[in-house]
Protein backbone atom coordinates (compact mmCIF):
# COMPACT_ATOMS: atom_id res chain seq x y z
CA UNK A 1 0.00 0.00 0.00
CA UNK A 2 1.57 3.36 -1.04
CA UNK A 3 1.32 6.69 0.76
CA UNK A 4 -1.78 7.97 -1.02
CA UNK A 5 -3.69 4.71 -0.50
CA UNK A 6 -2.72 4.65 3.16
CA UNK A 7 -3.82 8.28 3.60
CA UNK A 8 -7.19 7.73 1.98
CA UNK A 9 -7.78 4.50 3.92
CA UNK A 10 -6.85 6.25 7.15
CA UNK A 11 -9.35 8.99 6.40
CA UNK A 12 -12.16 6.74 5.27
CA UNK A 13 -11.84 3.78 7.62
CA UNK A 14 -14.08 5.12 10.36
CA UNK A 15 -16.63 6.42 7.87
CA UNK A 16 -16.81 2.99 6.21
CA UNK A 17 -17.33 1.35 9.57
CA UNK A 18 -20.20 3.72 10.37
CA UNK A 19 -21.80 3.11 6.96
CA UNK A 20 -21.40 -0.64 7.37
CA UNK A 21 -23.18 -0.50 10.72
CA UNK A 22 -26.06 1.43 9.21
CA UNK A 23 -26.43 -0.94 6.25
CA UNK A 24 -26.26 -4.03 8.46
CA UNK A 25 -29.32 -3.13 10.50
CA UNK A 26 -31.85 -0.73 9.07
CA UNK A 27 -33.55 1.06 11.99
CA UNK A 28 -37.28 0.59 12.58
CA UNK A 29 -39.60 3.26 11.20
CA UNK A 30 -39.38 6.42 13.26
CA UNK A 31 -35.99 5.57 14.81
CA UNK A 32 -33.18 8.08 14.24
CA UNK A 33 -30.38 6.58 12.11
CA UNK A 34 -27.11 6.24 14.09
CA UNK A 35 -25.08 8.62 11.88
CA UNK A 36 -27.70 11.36 11.96
CA UNK A 37 -28.09 10.99 15.71
CA UNK A 38 -24.33 11.18 16.25
CA UNK A 39 -24.02 14.25 14.02
CA UNK A 40 -26.94 15.91 15.82
CA UNK A 41 -25.19 15.35 19.13
CA UNK A 42 -21.88 16.68 17.84
CA UNK A 43 -23.51 19.71 16.24
CA UNK A 44 -25.30 20.62 19.47
CA UNK A 45 -22.50 19.83 21.90
CA UNK A 46 -21.41 22.73 24.11
CA UNK A 47 -17.83 23.73 23.35
CA UNK A 48 -16.93 26.64 25.65
CA UNK A 49 -15.63 25.70 29.12
CA UNK A 50 -16.05 28.36 31.77
CA UNK A 51 -16.04 26.38 35.04
CA UNK A 52 -12.86 28.17 36.18
CA UNK A 53 -14.62 31.55 35.90
CA UNK A 54 -16.68 31.75 39.08
CA UNK A 55 -17.85 35.37 38.69
CA UNK A 56 -19.48 37.18 35.76
CA UNK A 57 -17.11 38.70 33.21
CA UNK A 58 -19.09 41.73 32.06
CA UNK A 59 -17.86 43.24 28.80
CA UNK A 60 -17.32 46.99 29.15
CA UNK A 61 -15.69 47.83 25.82
CA UNK A 62 -14.35 46.35 22.58
CA UNK A 63 -12.21 48.50 20.30
CA UNK A 64 -10.62 48.18 16.89
CA UNK A 65 -7.08 49.59 16.92
CA UNK A 66 -4.31 49.95 14.38
CA UNK A 67 -0.54 50.21 14.77
CA UNK A 68 2.07 50.29 12.02
CA UNK A 69 -0.37 48.80 9.52
CA UNK A 70 -1.46 45.92 11.79
CA UNK A 71 -4.93 45.66 13.33
CA UNK A 72 -5.81 44.74 16.91
CA UNK A 73 -8.97 44.17 18.91
CA UNK A 74 -8.92 45.09 22.60
CA UNK A 75 -11.68 43.89 24.91
CA UNK A 76 -12.07 45.12 28.49
CA UNK A 77 -14.27 43.86 31.31
CA UNK A 78 -15.85 46.07 33.97
CA UNK A 79 -13.33 44.81 36.52
CA UNK A 80 -10.38 46.06 34.43
CA UNK A 81 -9.19 42.85 32.74
CA UNK A 82 -8.08 43.03 29.10
CA UNK A 83 -8.02 40.66 26.16
CA UNK A 84 -6.43 41.06 22.74
CA UNK A 85 -6.96 39.69 19.26
CA UNK A 86 -4.86 40.14 16.13
CA UNK A 87 -7.09 39.93 13.01
CA UNK A 88 -6.18 39.35 9.41
CA UNK A 89 -6.14 42.37 7.08
CA UNK A 90 -9.93 42.43 6.56
CA UNK A 91 -10.81 45.14 9.13
CA UNK A 92 -9.89 47.76 6.55
CA UNK A 93 -12.92 46.59 4.58
CA UNK A 94 -15.23 45.19 7.28
CA UNK A 95 -14.84 47.73 10.11
CA UNK A 96 -18.34 49.25 9.68
CA UNK A 97 -19.92 45.84 10.28
CA UNK A 98 -17.62 45.22 13.25
CA UNK A 99 -18.19 48.62 14.85
CA UNK A 100 -21.88 49.07 14.08
CA UNK A 101 -23.38 45.55 14.10
CA UNK A 102 -21.10 43.20 16.03
CA UNK A 103 -19.40 45.06 18.88
CA UNK A 104 -22.56 46.79 20.21
CA UNK A 105 -24.27 43.42 20.68
CA UNK A 106 -21.59 42.20 23.10
CA UNK A 107 -21.33 45.28 25.32
CA UNK A 108 -22.79 44.56 28.76
CA UNK A 109 -22.93 40.80 28.13
CA UNK A 110 -21.27 38.20 30.36
CA UNK A 111 -18.34 36.81 28.35
CA UNK A 112 -18.98 33.40 29.90
CA UNK A 113 -22.06 33.17 27.65
CA UNK A 114 -19.96 33.72 24.53
CA UNK A 115 -21.00 30.47 22.87
CA UNK A 116 -24.71 31.32 23.05
CA UNK A 117 -23.98 34.90 22.00
CA UNK A 118 -22.36 33.73 18.76
CA UNK A 119 -25.85 32.72 17.68
CA UNK A 120 -27.36 35.77 19.35
CA UNK A 121 -25.26 38.21 17.32
CA UNK A 122 -26.08 36.24 14.17
CA UNK A 123 -29.80 36.89 14.79
CA UNK A 124 -29.40 40.43 16.09
CA UNK A 125 -30.27 43.26 13.70
CA UNK A 126 -30.94 40.66 10.97
CA UNK A 127 -27.20 40.01 10.77
CA UNK A 128 -27.93 36.58 9.30
CA UNK A 129 -28.61 38.40 6.05
CA UNK A 130 -24.88 39.23 5.96
CA UNK A 131 -23.84 35.54 6.10
CA UNK A 132 -20.27 35.26 4.83
CA UNK A 133 -16.79 36.59 5.56
CA UNK A 134 -17.99 40.17 5.93
CA UNK A 135 -19.96 39.15 9.02
CA UNK A 136 -18.13 36.15 10.47
CA UNK A 137 -14.65 37.68 10.33
CA UNK A 138 -15.68 40.48 12.73
CA UNK A 139 -17.37 37.92 14.99
CA UNK A 140 -14.19 35.82 15.07
CA UNK A 141 -12.10 38.84 16.10
CA UNK A 142 -14.40 39.60 19.00
CA UNK A 143 -14.42 35.92 19.98
CA UNK A 144 -10.60 35.74 19.96
CA UNK A 145 -10.37 38.82 22.18
CA UNK A 146 -12.97 37.53 24.64
CA UNK A 147 -11.35 34.10 24.84
CA UNK A 148 -8.04 35.81 25.53
CA UNK A 149 -9.73 37.93 28.20
CA UNK A 150 -11.22 34.87 29.93
CA UNK A 151 -7.99 32.93 29.61
CA UNK A 152 -6.08 35.70 31.35
CA UNK A 153 -8.64 35.99 34.13
CA UNK A 154 -8.66 32.22 34.74
CA UNK A 155 -4.93 31.70 34.16
CA UNK A 156 -5.56 29.18 31.38
CA UNK A 157 -4.21 28.96 27.84
CA UNK A 158 -6.89 29.95 25.35
CA UNK A 159 -7.21 26.40 24.02
CA UNK A 160 -8.25 25.02 27.42
CA UNK A 161 -11.44 27.06 27.15
CA UNK A 162 -12.55 24.85 24.26
CA UNK A 163 -11.09 21.42 25.06
CA UNK A 164 -8.67 19.17 26.91
CA UNK A 165 -5.07 19.49 25.68
CA UNK A 166 -4.01 16.60 23.44
CA UNK A 167 -0.68 17.84 22.04
CA UNK A 168 1.78 20.66 22.68
CA UNK A 169 3.36 20.73 19.22
CA UNK A 170 2.18 20.14 15.67
CA UNK A 171 3.79 19.12 12.40
CA UNK A 172 3.50 21.90 9.83
CA UNK A 173 3.70 22.46 6.12
CA UNK A 174 5.13 25.62 4.63
CA UNK A 175 2.87 27.20 2.02
CA UNK A 176 3.89 29.04 -1.11
CA UNK A 177 1.32 31.56 -2.27
CA UNK A 178 2.84 32.16 -5.70
CA UNK A 179 1.45 31.51 -9.16
CA UNK A 180 3.72 33.89 -11.06
CA UNK A 181 6.58 31.39 -11.14
CA UNK A 182 7.55 28.85 -13.73
CA UNK A 183 7.67 25.25 -12.53
CA UNK A 184 11.45 25.49 -12.12
CA UNK A 185 11.25 28.79 -10.23
CA UNK A 186 8.53 27.46 -7.93
CA UNK A 187 10.49 24.34 -6.97
CA UNK A 188 13.52 26.51 -6.25
CA UNK A 189 11.30 28.72 -4.08
CA UNK A 190 9.97 25.68 -2.23
CA UNK A 191 13.52 24.50 -1.57
CA UNK A 192 14.33 27.88 0.00
CA UNK A 193 11.24 27.67 2.24
CA UNK A 194 12.22 24.19 3.41
CA UNK A 195 15.77 25.31 4.13
CA UNK A 196 14.55 28.38 6.02
CA UNK A 197 11.94 26.68 8.21
CA UNK A 198 12.93 23.02 8.48
CA UNK A 199 9.51 22.01 7.17
CA UNK A 200 8.96 18.41 6.14
CA UNK A 201 5.94 19.27 4.02
CA UNK A 202 5.08 21.94 1.45
CA UNK A 203 2.02 23.25 -0.34
CA UNK A 204 2.06 24.87 -3.75
CA UNK A 205 -0.63 26.26 -5.98
CA UNK A 206 -1.85 24.67 -9.17
CA UNK A 207 -4.22 26.03 -11.78
CA UNK A 208 -5.03 29.69 -12.18
CA UNK A 209 -7.26 30.47 -9.14
CA UNK A 210 -11.01 30.52 -9.94
CA UNK A 211 -9.85 30.29 -13.54
CA UNK A 212 -12.32 27.96 -15.30
CA UNK A 213 -9.61 25.40 -16.06
CA UNK A 214 -7.00 27.91 -17.23
CA UNK A 215 -3.48 27.64 -15.78
CA UNK A 216 -1.65 30.67 -14.40
CA UNK A 217 1.07 30.10 -17.02
CA UNK A 218 0.75 27.73 -19.98
CA UNK A 219 1.73 24.21 -18.91
CA UNK A 220 2.91 25.28 -15.45
CA UNK A 221 0.85 22.80 -13.42
CA UNK A 222 1.60 19.78 -15.62
CA UNK A 223 5.33 20.57 -15.33
CA UNK A 224 5.33 21.51 -11.64
CA UNK A 225 3.73 18.36 -10.23
CA UNK A 226 6.29 15.78 -11.44
CA UNK A 227 9.21 18.21 -11.08
CA UNK A 228 8.38 18.91 -7.43
CA UNK A 229 8.69 15.24 -6.52
CA UNK A 230 11.81 14.74 -8.60
CA UNK A 231 13.65 17.65 -7.01
CA UNK A 232 12.28 17.64 -3.45
CA UNK A 233 12.55 13.88 -3.06
CA UNK A 234 10.38 11.31 -1.33
CA UNK A 235 10.94 12.62 2.21
CA UNK A 236 8.96 15.84 1.63
CA UNK A 237 5.16 15.60 1.83
CA UNK A 238 3.47 17.55 -0.96
CA UNK A 239 0.11 19.32 -0.85
CA UNK A 240 -1.47 21.11 -3.82
CA UNK A 241 -4.15 23.80 -3.79
CA UNK A 242 -6.08 24.77 -6.91
CA UNK A 243 -8.13 27.54 -5.28
CA UNK A 244 -11.29 26.56 -7.20
CA UNK A 245 -9.56 26.35 -10.59
CA UNK A 246 -11.20 23.31 -12.16
CA UNK A 247 -14.44 21.65 -13.10
CA UNK A 248 -14.83 18.05 -11.94
CA UNK A 249 -13.31 16.53 -15.09
CA UNK A 250 -10.14 18.59 -14.90
CA UNK A 251 -10.00 18.35 -11.12
CA UNK A 252 -9.87 14.57 -11.50
CA UNK A 253 -7.20 14.88 -14.21
CA UNK A 254 -4.94 17.02 -12.01
CA UNK A 255 -5.72 14.84 -9.03
CA UNK A 256 -4.49 11.78 -10.93
CA UNK A 257 -1.20 13.57 -11.56
CA UNK A 258 -0.89 14.29 -7.84
CA UNK A 259 -1.59 10.64 -7.10
CA UNK A 260 1.32 9.70 -9.34
CA UNK A 261 3.71 11.60 -7.06
CA UNK A 262 2.06 10.35 -3.83
CA UNK A 263 0.89 13.83 -2.78
CA UNK A 264 -0.70 14.13 0.67
CA UNK A 265 -3.89 15.95 -0.36
CA UNK A 266 -5.54 18.03 -3.06
CA UNK A 267 -7.21 21.20 -1.80
CA UNK A 268 -10.29 22.87 -3.28
CA UNK A 269 -10.15 21.34 -6.77
CA UNK A 270 -13.50 22.83 -7.88
CA UNK A 271 -15.20 26.17 -7.19
CA UNK A 272 -15.65 26.23 -3.43
CA UNK A 273 -19.45 26.47 -3.54
CA UNK A 274 -19.84 23.69 -6.13
CA UNK A 275 -20.30 21.01 -3.49
CA UNK A 276 -21.56 18.29 -5.83
CA UNK A 277 -18.68 18.79 -8.28
CA UNK A 278 -16.19 18.61 -5.44
CA UNK A 279 -17.85 15.44 -4.18
CA UNK A 280 -17.50 13.90 -7.65
CA UNK A 281 -13.75 14.51 -7.48
CA UNK A 282 -13.61 13.15 -3.92
CA UNK A 283 -15.50 10.02 -4.90
CA UNK A 284 -13.21 9.34 -7.85
CA UNK A 285 -9.71 10.03 -6.53
CA UNK A 286 -7.59 8.01 -4.13
CA UNK A 287 -5.74 11.12 -2.93
CA UNK A 288 -7.62 12.84 -0.07
CA UNK A 289 -9.53 15.95 -1.19
CA UNK A 290 -9.90 18.90 1.19
CA UNK A 291 -12.09 21.98 1.21
CA UNK A 292 -14.11 24.46 3.21
CA UNK A 293 -11.89 27.50 3.74
CA UNK A 294 -14.48 29.83 2.18
CA UNK A 295 -17.42 28.24 3.99
CA UNK A 296 -19.54 30.23 6.45
CA UNK A 297 -22.51 27.86 6.91
CA UNK A 298 -22.58 25.18 9.60
CA UNK A 299 -25.30 23.37 7.66
CA UNK A 300 -23.18 23.16 4.51
CA UNK A 301 -20.23 21.86 6.54
CA UNK A 302 -22.54 19.21 7.91
CA UNK A 303 -23.57 18.32 4.34
CA UNK A 304 -19.90 17.95 3.34
CA UNK A 305 -19.30 15.69 6.34
CA UNK A 306 -22.47 13.62 6.12
CA UNK A 307 -22.22 13.14 2.34
CA UNK A 308 -18.44 12.80 2.19
CA UNK A 309 -18.16 15.82 -0.07
CA UNK A 310 -14.48 16.07 0.93
CA UNK A 311 -12.07 13.89 2.89
CA UNK A 312 -10.69 16.72 5.04
CA UNK A 313 -12.70 19.73 6.24
CA UNK A 314 -10.90 23.09 6.38
CA UNK A 315 -12.77 25.90 8.11
CA UNK A 316 -10.83 29.14 8.25
CA UNK A 317 -10.76 30.26 11.88
CA UNK A 318 -11.55 33.85 10.89
CA UNK A 319 -13.70 33.46 7.78
CA UNK A 320 -15.87 30.91 9.59
CA UNK A 321 -16.36 32.90 12.79
CA UNK A 322 -13.82 31.68 15.31
CA UNK A 323 -12.49 28.78 17.33
CA UNK A 324 -15.77 27.69 18.90
CA UNK A 325 -17.67 27.29 15.63
CA UNK A 326 -14.67 25.65 13.98
CA UNK A 327 -14.28 23.20 16.84
CA UNK A 328 -17.93 22.24 16.41
CA UNK A 329 -17.16 21.38 12.77
CA UNK A 330 -14.32 19.21 14.05
CA UNK A 331 -16.70 17.47 16.46
CA UNK A 332 -19.01 16.62 13.56
CA UNK A 333 -16.13 15.52 11.35
CA UNK A 334 -14.81 13.26 14.10
CA UNK A 335 -18.06 11.26 13.94
CA UNK A 336 -17.16 10.07 10.44
CA UNK A 337 -13.40 9.85 10.95
CA UNK A 338 -12.60 13.01 8.97
CA UNK A 339 -9.71 15.25 10.05
CA UNK A 340 -10.18 19.00 10.46
CA UNK A 341 -7.13 20.84 9.18
CA UNK A 342 -7.97 24.50 9.58
CA UNK A 343 -7.10 27.14 7.02
CA UNK A 344 -5.42 30.25 8.37
CA UNK A 345 -5.63 33.84 7.20
CA UNK A 346 -3.54 36.69 8.50
CA UNK A 347 0.01 36.75 9.80
CA UNK A 348 -0.97 35.90 13.39
CA UNK A 349 -3.40 33.24 12.24
CA UNK A 350 -0.99 30.37 12.84
CA UNK A 351 -1.13 31.11 16.60
CA UNK A 352 -4.88 30.53 16.62
CA UNK A 353 -4.28 27.40 14.53
CA UNK A 354 -1.92 26.10 17.24
CA UNK A 355 -4.53 26.64 19.95
CA UNK A 356 -7.11 24.84 17.81
CA UNK A 357 -4.77 21.95 17.06
CA UNK A 358 -3.85 21.58 20.75
CA UNK A 359 -7.34 20.30 21.62
CA UNK A 360 -8.70 18.79 18.39
CA UNK A 361 -8.52 15.00 18.19
CA UNK A 362 -7.94 14.55 14.47
CA UNK A 363 -6.09 17.39 12.76
CA UNK A 364 -4.60 15.55 9.81
CA UNK A 365 -0.93 15.08 9.03
CA UNK A 366 0.32 18.69 8.76
CA UNK A 367 -0.92 22.17 9.70
CA UNK A 368 -0.42 25.40 7.78
CA UNK A 369 2.36 27.86 8.59
CA UNK A 370 3.31 31.00 6.68
CA UNK A 371 6.85 31.85 7.73
CA UNK A 372 6.42 34.74 10.16
CA UNK A 373 7.38 33.39 13.56
CA UNK A 374 10.11 36.00 14.06
CA UNK A 375 7.53 38.79 13.93
CA UNK A 376 5.59 37.49 16.92
CA UNK A 377 8.04 35.47 19.01
CA UNK A 378 9.12 38.45 21.19
CA UNK A 379 5.51 38.85 22.37
CA UNK A 380 5.63 35.47 24.13
CA UNK A 381 7.44 34.76 27.41
CA UNK A 382 9.32 31.76 26.08
CA UNK A 383 9.29 32.87 22.47
CA UNK A 384 7.68 30.54 19.94
CA UNK A 385 9.33 27.22 19.23
CA UNK A 386 9.98 25.88 15.74
CA UNK A 387 12.19 22.95 14.86
CA UNK A 388 12.32 19.56 13.20
CA UNK A 389 9.23 20.44 11.19
CA UNK A 390 7.16 21.18 14.29
CA UNK A 391 5.63 24.27 15.93
CA UNK A 392 5.10 24.53 19.69
CA UNK A 393 1.71 25.48 21.15
CA UNK A 394 1.77 28.68 23.32
CA UNK A 395 1.06 27.73 26.93
CA UNK A 396 0.75 31.11 28.68
CA UNK A 397 -2.61 32.54 29.83
CA UNK A 398 -5.00 33.46 27.04
CA UNK A 399 -3.46 33.51 23.59
CA UNK A 400 -0.06 33.57 25.29
CA UNK A 401 1.04 37.17 24.73
CA UNK A 402 2.96 38.28 27.83
CA UNK A 403 2.52 42.07 27.84
CA UNK A 404 -0.63 43.31 26.12
CA UNK A 405 0.04 46.92 27.06
CA UNK A 406 3.43 46.84 25.36
CA UNK A 407 2.04 45.23 22.20
CA UNK A 408 -0.70 47.88 22.02
CA UNK A 409 1.58 50.83 22.87
CA UNK A 410 0.90 53.68 20.41
CA UNK A 411 -2.00 51.80 18.80
CA UNK A 412 -4.79 54.20 17.74
CA UNK A 413 -8.52 53.69 17.19
CA UNK A 414 -9.50 52.72 13.65
CA UNK A 415 -10.91 54.51 11.82
CA UNK A 416 -9.29 57.48 13.51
Amino acid sequence: MDRRQFGKSLLTGTAAAVASCQQASKPPAGQVPPLKESLDQAQNRKILRTAALKSPVIIESIELLRKEGEFFIRARSTDGAEGIAIPNSRPRHFYPILNELVIPYFIGKDARNLEEDLFGVYRSSSNYKLQGQAFWCPVSWVEFALLDLMGRISGQPLHQLIGDPIRNEVDFYIASSRRDTTAEEEVEHLQSLIEETGAKAVKYRVGGRMSRNEDSLPGRTEALIPLSRKVLGDQIAIHADSNSSYDAENGIRIGRMLEEIDAVYFEEPCPFDHLEETKAVTDTLEIPVSGGEQESSESRFRWMIENRGVDIVQPDLQYYGGLIRSHRVAEMAEVTGMPTTVHISGGFGFIYMLHFAAVTKSIGLFQEYKRNIERYAPWFADGLSIGNGKLGVPLGPGVGITNVAEVLKDAAPFPG
